[in-house]
């Protein structure tokens, strides 16, 4: 632009009231999802006999996991189908990051396919999310579900879609009675208002060690997975804002100084500044193991926990069913919910699928 086309351009801003560093169209919905400025996608609901297509986007498989994950969905009365590409191994990973980034855009556009499942996590979802197509994942939504590293697509999708995606099990998990009557009733209905106790309500077991570290009732969408994974979205394209959400998260084999440094780096970062509230799984195997006489005087779990949560003017609560364990809740991952850490509960205030 030469000098007096961009005087009578700043002019005429100017006489706007408009900065011409100013955007002056809405952002895009393909460089930011806002739960709140953009509309929300449901994928179908699932039906006995639909047919789950398996993939494996992180780590690689062996040939055991690809049999107990056909068993355990034929058994729950679904199709279960897969591509050449599932058994496939590069290195740490199943295939290299076209290959899995394929199979999953072959999955997303099949029409025999009714739904999603990842057979595992490991490590590798984060290194595909440049190579998803989004356009046709919001073309052809379909329920996505799977937990630990898959956290990395739950938040890739969602900021790039609007997909209502879902952190549960895997396809190797443990399928048994808790898991799956939460599973079908979050998959499977189109209920508007569904409560959920952690495991065996009814008796004075805690058998998660729930804990609430804040009293309180929070209304907000929900959105979070694995700790770990979570901090290494922040400052990607791929992170999602965590203002009015309720932030669900879980870890497995970290010890208490790692926790303690991963949600310091929340902290920090003002992840927590405008959220509603926080709701923590299980953070299996992250008691002090070191022996080293240097790690002697280790907090323990809780102590972080309650040492980086309790000042939190927010509703906090740990040891609710979801993470690597055997009873799991089903997340919808970008739905409106309430908590309430007082009663130890949550409640999904709409349906996920339609």
């Amino acid at each position: 632009m030469d000098r007096k086309n961009f005087i009578h351009s700043l002019t005429a801003f100017t006489a706007l009231g408009i900065l011409p560093s100013e955007k002056l169209l809405p952002i895009s919905p393909e460089d930011e999802i806002d739960s709140e400025k953009f509309s929300i996608i449901k994928p179908p609901k699932l039906k006995e006999g639909d047919r789950i297509a398996l993939v494996a986007p992180g780590s690689y498989i062996t040939e055991k996991e690809l049999q107990d994950s056909v068993a355990n969905l034929s058994d729950l009365g679904f199709q279960v189908t897969f591509s050449e590409k599932l058994t496939l191994q590069n290195g740490y990973f199943s295939g290299t990051d076209q290959q899995r980034a394929d199979d999953l855009m072959d999955m997303f556009e099949r029409e025999d396919v009714d739904a999603i499942m990842c057979v595992r996590g490991g490590y590798g979802c984060a290194r595909i999310l440049p190579l998803l197509d989004y356009s046709v994942i919001k073309k052809h939504p379909k329920i996505l579900i799977g937990y630990s590293d898959v956290t990395a697509l739950l938040y890739g999708i969602f900021r790039k879609t609007g997909l209502i995606t879902f952190h549960g099990p895997v396809a190797t998990s443990t399928f048994n009675e808790f898991s799956v009557s939460n599973f079908k009733r979050v998959l499977m209905t189109t209920e508007s208002r569904k409560k959920f106790f952690n495991a065996n309500p009814a008796s004075d077991e805690n058998v998660y060690g729930v804990k609430t570290i804040v009293e309180g009732k929070a209304k907000g969408r929900l959105v979070g997975g694995n700790l770990s994974i979570m901090v290494s979205l922040i400052g990607t394209k791929y992170d999602v804002d965590y203002s009015n959400k309720i932030i669900f998260i879980e870890e497995i084999g970290e010890e208490p100084y790692r926790i303690d440094r991963m949600l310091t780096q929340l902290i920090q970062s003002d992840k927590f500044k405008n959220a509603s509230g926080v709701m923590m799984g299980v953070f299996s195997k992250c008691e002090p193991k070191v022996q080293d006489p240097s790690f002697s005087k280790s907090f323990s779990l809780m102590e972080v926990l309650m040492d980086r949560f309790s000042d939190m003017k927010i509703p906090v609560i740990y040891g609710m069913s979801f993470g690597h364990i055997k009873d799991k809740f089903t997340i919808p991952f970008g739905v409106l919910a309430e908590l309430d850490t007082t009663e130890q509960t949550f409640t999904l205030l709409e349906s996920a699928v339609k």
